[in-house]
């Protein structure tokens, strides 16, 4: 008695996905949307490898033997560690400092591609996701920080979210001003300030008064501890909060300069606001940061209506090029999260192509005449139009035809003995054979109307002529030009 073969249960590991050809479709049209958005303002592709070093990350890294926290990491032969990349910005900048002699100044780019955290995963939060990047290195006015804002808003303007979303604008100097008026010193107590004021769209101004001072109980009963400032400080921190401007420093003369060139070029308030509430990187960012919150209401777990929120952002980061030289070098940019902006555009009709058209299939009615069909394949393929010839294993023409439709095929070819001897070939519409079908309700009916299917003459160049005129193998030939 022989023992049973152990089969290994094919599983997903938690916090990763598996996508499909519908998903690729519709990022590959929001990727291509936002790609020529940044090559409208003069920045160029470079692709930087999903492993580092571990050390030139410089994040989410503890003192430990194996730096395996927030990142996946591996050693390599020579006992080097290197990790997935968690971000786009990191490497950019060793990119950057690596080949600092033969790139530009100021150096703008963009990246897209995956990214990786090694941390719990949750709903909606994975521990593999994609990235949309864009930066400048070298430029240190607040005309580069500028910049950034406008692409973002003509990003989402392309995408078709206009009059969704606004671009949120403040500037580290200047909470950090604030921070020093009120007296606030240690970066545990600084956190805990800006955590709050980071709250103020969830729990509004009574919320942050709460964080500010003691702590907030919320509906369930959970206590969040507070900032522990006292009242004068919490005033100080509420004054600014509530849109007073504190005394002059250098971020509200960048931020001046900024507003005056959001003026300049168009950008009216309803696309880009300066707003005291956006809080981002304590230690990472080093001047203005921003960031793209979507307007519109959607539905969270618990029926309540919220606004969708943000989709990205990003800042001035003064520092971090600066790790691998000894002289300043000035950046900013900022990053798209995809996965997150692509439910939106789906939310919003706006996802693009979604399911992407399959190939013609020529269908094997007569093994022996396999060369035939390949021949037939091959000359749609010459002419630019997707094409495969049915490998499966049956004879059977409804199973080939239901396997069509299951790839998704605007049409499939058919030469049996019978149109060979015409010297012609059937051509089922697929698309034109559906919307049909559905009108008619007899079966003897529909088997004698032959709904989207006509015959041309058998050679290759006529096939090829009919089917290019068939409207989803046209507008494919068109999109693929």
């Amino acid at each position: 008695m022989t023992d049973k073969k152990k089969l290994i249960a094919p599983r997903l590991p938690r916090g990763f996905e598996d996508r499909l050809p519908a998903d690729i479709g519709a990022i590959n049209a929001m990727t291509a949307k936002i790609r020529k958005v940044y090559e409208r303002y003069g920045f160029d592709p470079v692709e930087t490898p999903l492993l580092e070093y571990t050390d030139t990350l410089g994040k989410f890294l503890p003192d430990t033997d194996r730096p395996n926290a927030g990142v996946f990491s591996l050693q390599d032969d020579d006992e080097q560690w290197m990790s997935l990349r968690y971000d786009l910005t990191a490497p950019l900048a060793r990119h950057f400092a690596e080949h600092f002699n033969d790139l530009p100044k100021p150096y703008r780019s963009y990246r897209s591609g995956y990214v990786f955290r090694n941390e719990k995963p949750g709903p909606g939060r994975f521990r593999q996701f994609m990235q949309f990047d864009a930066d400048t290195v070298g430029a240190a006015g607040p005309e580069a920080d500028a910049e950034m804002c406008m692409m973002m808003a003509d990003t989402m303007d392309a995408l078709g979210l206009a009059g969704k979303y606004v671009v949120k604008v403040n500037n580290r100097k200047v909470l950090d001003g604030v921070l020093a008026s009120a007296g606030v010193t240690s970066d545990d107590q600084k956190l805990a300030v800006l955590r709050a004021i980071d709250k103020l769209d969830k729990f509004g101004l009574e919320g942050v008064t709460q964080l500010l001072g003691a702590g907030r109980k919320d509906e369930s009963g959970d206590f969040t501890k507070g900032a522990g400032l006292n009242d004068e400080q919490r005033t100080t921190v509420l004054d600014y909060v509530g849109g007073r401007e504190p005394a002059d420093n250098e971020g509200i003369a960048e931020l001046r300069v900024m507003q005056a060139l959001f003026d300049a070029a168009g950008y009216g308030p309803d696309r880009i606001r300066i707003d005291p509430s956006v809080v981002r990187g304590l230690e990472y960012y080093t001047g203005p940061v921003f960031e793209i919150e979507l307007t519109f209401k959607v539905q969270n777990e618990k029926g309540q209506d919220v606004v969708f929120g943000s989709v990205g952002g990003g800042g001035r980061y003064d520092g971090l090029v600066s790790r691998f030289r000894s002289e300043p070098v000035p950046a900013t940019g900022f990053s798209i999260g995809v996965s997150r902006l692509a439910n939106a555009l789906k939310l919003t009709g706006n996802l693009g192509a979604v399911e992407p058209t399959g190939p013609v299939v020529v269908l094997v009615m007569d093994k022996a005449e396999t060369a035939r069909y390949q021949a037939i394949t091959s000359g749609l393929r010459q002419a630019g139009i997707r094409a495969e010839m049915f490998m499966g294993n049956t004879k059977n023409f409804g199973k080939q035809v239901a396997y069509a439709d299951k790839r998704n095929a605007p049409a499939v070819i058919i030469e049996g003995s019978q149109e060979r001897e015409q010297g012609i070939v059937q051509i089922k519409d697929m698309i034109v054979g559906k919307e049909t079908a559905a009108a008619i309700t007899d079966n003897a009916e529909y088997k004698a109307a032959r709904p989207g299917q006509f015959e041309c003459k058998g050679d290759i160049a006529s096939i090829v002529a009919a089917i290019s005129e068939l409207p989803a193998v046209a507008q494919y030939l068109k999109d693929n030009q």
